[in-house]
């Protein structure tokens, strides 16, 4: 089944995405309009420490006007390698580096409306190396156990998507690592 794209037009742009509209048409059918987030991709990262402690950040969400416990992420920047950008938020987020870093999948946060193709990666091996935080984000650290982590997303205390991915990929590694 061909889908035929008649036109598309941004109507927003931002620092991290663009909302278009595109106008569509299925064979046999009217033309009509989907409106999409045009986003950057970006990365998740669950990071271990020595300690077999994994690091979260608690961070207000305006959309929903509350604090969200989730793994460290953020948006790419032009021309950056996902790799980079996973080592830059981990030093953004929590103030600490990885020595290790292993990409673990990669998944289209929501395909429905959004563009935004997001990767996770394990960091191991961490160490301090601080960046300034971005001035719009107001964090928290927290570590917990890998077994209270994996906890808290199967009871559903952890609510946030690219947390829990992270954290169900990454279940056999730290089942490996005799932390779960």
């Amino acid at each position: 089944m061909k889908i035929e794209l008649l036109h598309s037009e941004i109507v927003y742009q931002g620092p991290a995405f663009n909302i278009r509209q595109d106008f569509l048409r299925f064979p046999d059918r009217e033309q009509f309009r989907i409106d999409v987030v045009d986003h950057r991709d970006s990365v998740t990262i669950l990071p271990v420490d020595q300690h077999g402690q994994v690091w979260f950040i608690r961070q207000y969400r305006r959309p929903i006007d509350r604090y969200l416990l989730e793994l460290p992420a953020g948006v790419r920047e032009p021309g950056e390698d996902p790799l980079s950008n996973a080592q830059r938020e981990l030093r953004e987020e929590i103030g600490m580096a990885a020595g290790s870093l292993q990409d673990i999948g990669a998944f289209y946060l929501a395909p429905g409306y959004s563009s935004e193709f997001m990767h996770v990666f394990l960091a191991r091996d961490l160490y301090p190396a601080p960046l300034p935080g971005d001035a719009d984000e107001v964090i928290q650290i927290e570590k917990k156990s890998a077994s209270e982590a994996l906890r808290l997303a199967e009871s559903g205390e952890l609510c946030d998507s690219k947390s829990l991915i992270a954290l169900f990929w990454a279940k056999p590694f730290l089942s490996e690592q005799g932390l779960i």
